[in-house]
């Protein structure tokens, strides 16, 4: 359809004797020419790439306006926590969480022992990324990259360096770059890693020489791991706490930050407490979410944070939690 629209505008210009500027048809349309590219040839080309090769991937590679519609509403922004819960936390989700556990049972308990993250864990991570392999993403990551490395500003260096991610990682790891498929945010595979991570947190679980997070489960499941260990997951200690208010929080204190700063001693002090057994020098972060019968209060302890290192938002780290534990229990009295 744009080639036809194209075709017609430059015919309809001949016919009335005038002449379109070429090149700033194709500025608007190749990312090749785009002036940004250039530090992007440069990195590159200073670690072996072709000039040629850079700009034919780059000339590939299309704008896709849904991607940057899609970026402008994400739902961690948009929806409450009962709203994003109801989402994730449903019968069909932990039906096939537990016959994906099953299906992989062996290499889950062999990526706990390494790297101490529980079977749970990993699995609803996989879960709520793309249920379970199902819905990994129709965008080319080729074009996610490029759309948002050069035409979404507000994140725009990040992705360009995602992109240069991508470029190494598809050499790395010999495959094509046109052709791999992923999320309108160039997230892949069953764990939807970006290029970044794929390259520091994947790995060749089953020992085959290759990476594979798009069609190997056991890679998906050992770099899940990985990247968990890699972030500090601290095997066997919780990932939330109850909250029991003494008296009404400073509006400050709430939401405040993921990272986990003041301790539950020094909750306590402020009459906020938790229940008893937890070692009160561990750091906490006070959350408030909202559900249909109103806010709910919890502690997020050292491993809710390195759940949200997988998406900064603290709805995403209690739906991966609780339907970790959702599973679990499915799975036990099943």
């Amino acid at each position: 359809m744009k080639q036809a629209l194209r075709s017609g505008i430059a015919l309809g210009a001949t016919l009335l004797g005038l002449t379109l500027p070429l090149a700033v048809q194709a500025a608007s349309e190749d990312y090749a020419d785009r002036p940004e590219a250039k530090a992007l040839y440069e990195t590159l080309e200073a670690e072996g790439f072709e000039r040629d090769y850079l700009r034919s991937v780059l000339g590939d590679a299309k704008k896709q306006e849904s991607i940057l519609e899609a970026m402008s509403r994400p739902a961690e922004k948009r929806l409450t926590w009962g709203e994003y819960r109801n989402i994730f936390i449903q019968p069909k989700r932990i039906e096939r969480g537990v016959k994906f556990w099953q299906e992989h049972e062996e290499t889950l308990a062999r990526a706990e022992a390494e790297y101490g993250v529980p079977a749970e864990i990993i699995v609803a991570i996989i879960g709520v990324e793309t249920h379970y392999g199902r819905i990994m993403g129709n965008y080319r990551v080729l074009d996610a990259l490029a759309t948002l490395g050069f035409d979404y500003p507000r994140r725009g260096e990040f992705f360009l360096g995602q992109l240069e991610d991508y470029l190494r990682m598809t050499r790395e790891e010999s495959i094509e770059p046109g052709t791999l498929k992923g999320s309108y945010a160039g997230a892949m595979g069953y764990g939807q890693f970006i290029p970044s991570s794929f390259r520091h947190y994947a790995i060749d679980f089953d020992g085959d020489g290759h990476r594979n997070i798009w069609s190997n489960p056991v890679d998906a499941i050992g770099s899940v791991a990985n990247y968990f260990a890699e972030h500090g997951w601290k095997a066997g200690q919780p990932v939330r706490a109850n909250v029991v208010m003494g008296s009404p929080a400073d509006p400050e204190w709430i939401n405040a930050d993921l990272k986990p700063e003041v301790s539950l001693a020094q909750w306590s002090e402020r009459n906020i407490r938790t229940h008893k057994g937890l070692d009160m020098a561990q750091p906490a972060t006070l959350m408030r979410l909202e559900m249909e019968d109103g806010d709910h209060y919890w502690f997020g302890l050292h491993n809710f944070y390195v759940i949200t290192r997988y998406n900064h938002s603290r709805l995403y780290g209690m739906a991966v939690y609780e339907l970790s534990q959702a599973i679990a229990e499915a799975r036990k009295n099943g």
